[in-house]
């Protein structure tokens, strides 16, 4: 099977972009704006709604296949790719890569995503948003000329074992939103709420807003949860405590062995408790962090995000042990094909692999996504597109039960 037309479209992200460095470096909040000048390049506006490009393969048989270009919220921080503006990238894809598009074989995927995910332009690869939206195309145009589910497909190529039970989600939503907080716990996601601290102001000047934020957590829990749930609490702090702290390991460490203590009987983890300078830095205190609170007892889990942007940072840091879990964050990876690399090595090399991803993604990344949970079976997945939790619980948890009820039919026949 062929392609034999390609077709663009430019759409809206679940989410918007945020100049993470403008942000902390004191531009003035305005409810949800902040005013001030943009710091990272590619930036218009400190926050500005994010935008996609739809990549559709229309195939010999008239099936159209699409994925979306989509990147982060955080985009340009942290060594990730520049911010993703879909009017700066329309005339490569109109031109160049529609041509290499038009009349492809696509009856495998890993061979062709790798083919897209390397290639360079002006002497460069293309934007990760790009090489993400259109690896997502040609895995479901895969699917459909295979007539099999994309989660088969990766199994196929990829030499894995597709689970037989919906993978966990963390459900990520927002901090000062309690009625938000009640609708997720009755959704019982396996982890829960995220709610995104970005600035010391948020965390209060001795963490104790974070730490009132984490008591009210676990008290909702054990107040409308039911004796029969113990999700995980999950808390992404974006380096907030290394700047608190200024990055002393001992210090961030006592502090949060209270946390844990807070949130009692429920599991913990800590995303990005740290943001250090470089990818050296991050991953010398990752690793002195994990031990210190290995060798005191907190029983905790160390998610690492900023600067474990590609294929080869998840590499990097799993061979140096730099965290219990890598947010496998889909976007940075660019092709999809190195996030599905990316948790197949984790899973082989004992690290604990969050396929993750954006709430400034779309619905349909976030299905293909579930595909590449349900066939390299990571430790759990983010809750996408967007931060209203209700809308991208039913997008995944759908698309999983769709995908497993289809297989158990398939084997039946």
């Amino acid at each position: 099977m062929k392609v034999r037309n390609v077709v663009f479209s430019v759409g809206q992200s679940g989410y918007l972009h945020r100049d993470l460095m403008a942000i902390k470096g004191g531009a003035r909040a305005d409810g949800f704006l902040f005013h001030g000048t943009p710091v990272l390049p590619g930036y218009r506006k400190i926050v500005e709604p994010g935008t996609t490009i739809s990549v559709m393969l229309v195939l010999e048989d008239g099936q159209v296949a699409f994925g979306d270009c989509a990147d982060v919220i955080l985009a340009g921080a942290a060594g990730r790719d520049r911010v993703f503006n879909a009017g700066e990238h329309l005339a490569l894809l109109e031109g160049d890569i529609r041509r290499r598009l038009t009349g492809l074989d696509i009856g495998e995927f890993r061979k062709n995503a790798e083919t897209f995910d390397r290639l360079q332009v002006d002497g460069r690869p293309m934007h990760m948003a790009l090489r993400y939206g259109i690896t997502q195309a040609l895995l479901h145009a895969t699917a459909l000329a295979r007539h099999e589910t994309m989660a088969e497909v990766i199994a196929h190529e990829y030499g894995s074992t597709i689970s037989e039970t919906p993978i966990g989600i963390l459900a990520s939503g927002h901090r000062d939103d309690p009625l938000q907080l009640d609708r997720t716990i009755l959704k019982r996601p396996e982890l829960l709420p995220h709610a995104s601290f970005t600035t010391v102001e948020h965390i209060g000047p001795s963490g104790e807003k974070l730490r009132a934020f984490a008591e009210t957590v676990a008290t909702r829990l054990r107040q409308i949860g039911g004796d029969d749930y113990r999700p995980q609490i999950h808390l992404d702090v974006y380096g907030t405590l290394g700047e608190l702290f200024a990055n002393d390991v001992d210090r961030i460490a006592a502090y949060l062995a209270t946390l844990v203590e807070t949130t009692k009987p429920y599991g913990f983890i800590i995303e990005s408790p740290i943001i250090a300078k470089t990818q050296v830095e991050q991953i010398e205190l990752f690793r002195k962090l994990r031990d210190t609170l290995r060798h005191q007892g907190t029983p905790i889990g160390v998610i690492a995000d900023e600067w474990c942007n590609t294929l080869e940072d998840v590499k990097l840091f799993t061979d140096e042990k730099a965290a219990d879990y890598l947010q496998i964050k889909t976007p940075d990876l660019g092709g999809i094909n190195n996030s599905i690399e990316a948790v197949l090595y984790c899973k082989r090399h004992g690290m604990g692999a969050a396929l993750g991803g954006t709430a400034n993604e779309t619905d349909q990344s976030a299905r293909i996504c579930t595909h590449i949970g349900l066939a390299c079976r990571p430790d759990f997945m983010l809750s996408k597109p967007g931060l209203g939790v209700d809308e991208a619980l039913m997008i995944q948890r759908n698309e999983m039960h769709r995908t497993l009820a289809l297989l158990k039919a398939k084997h039946k026949n």
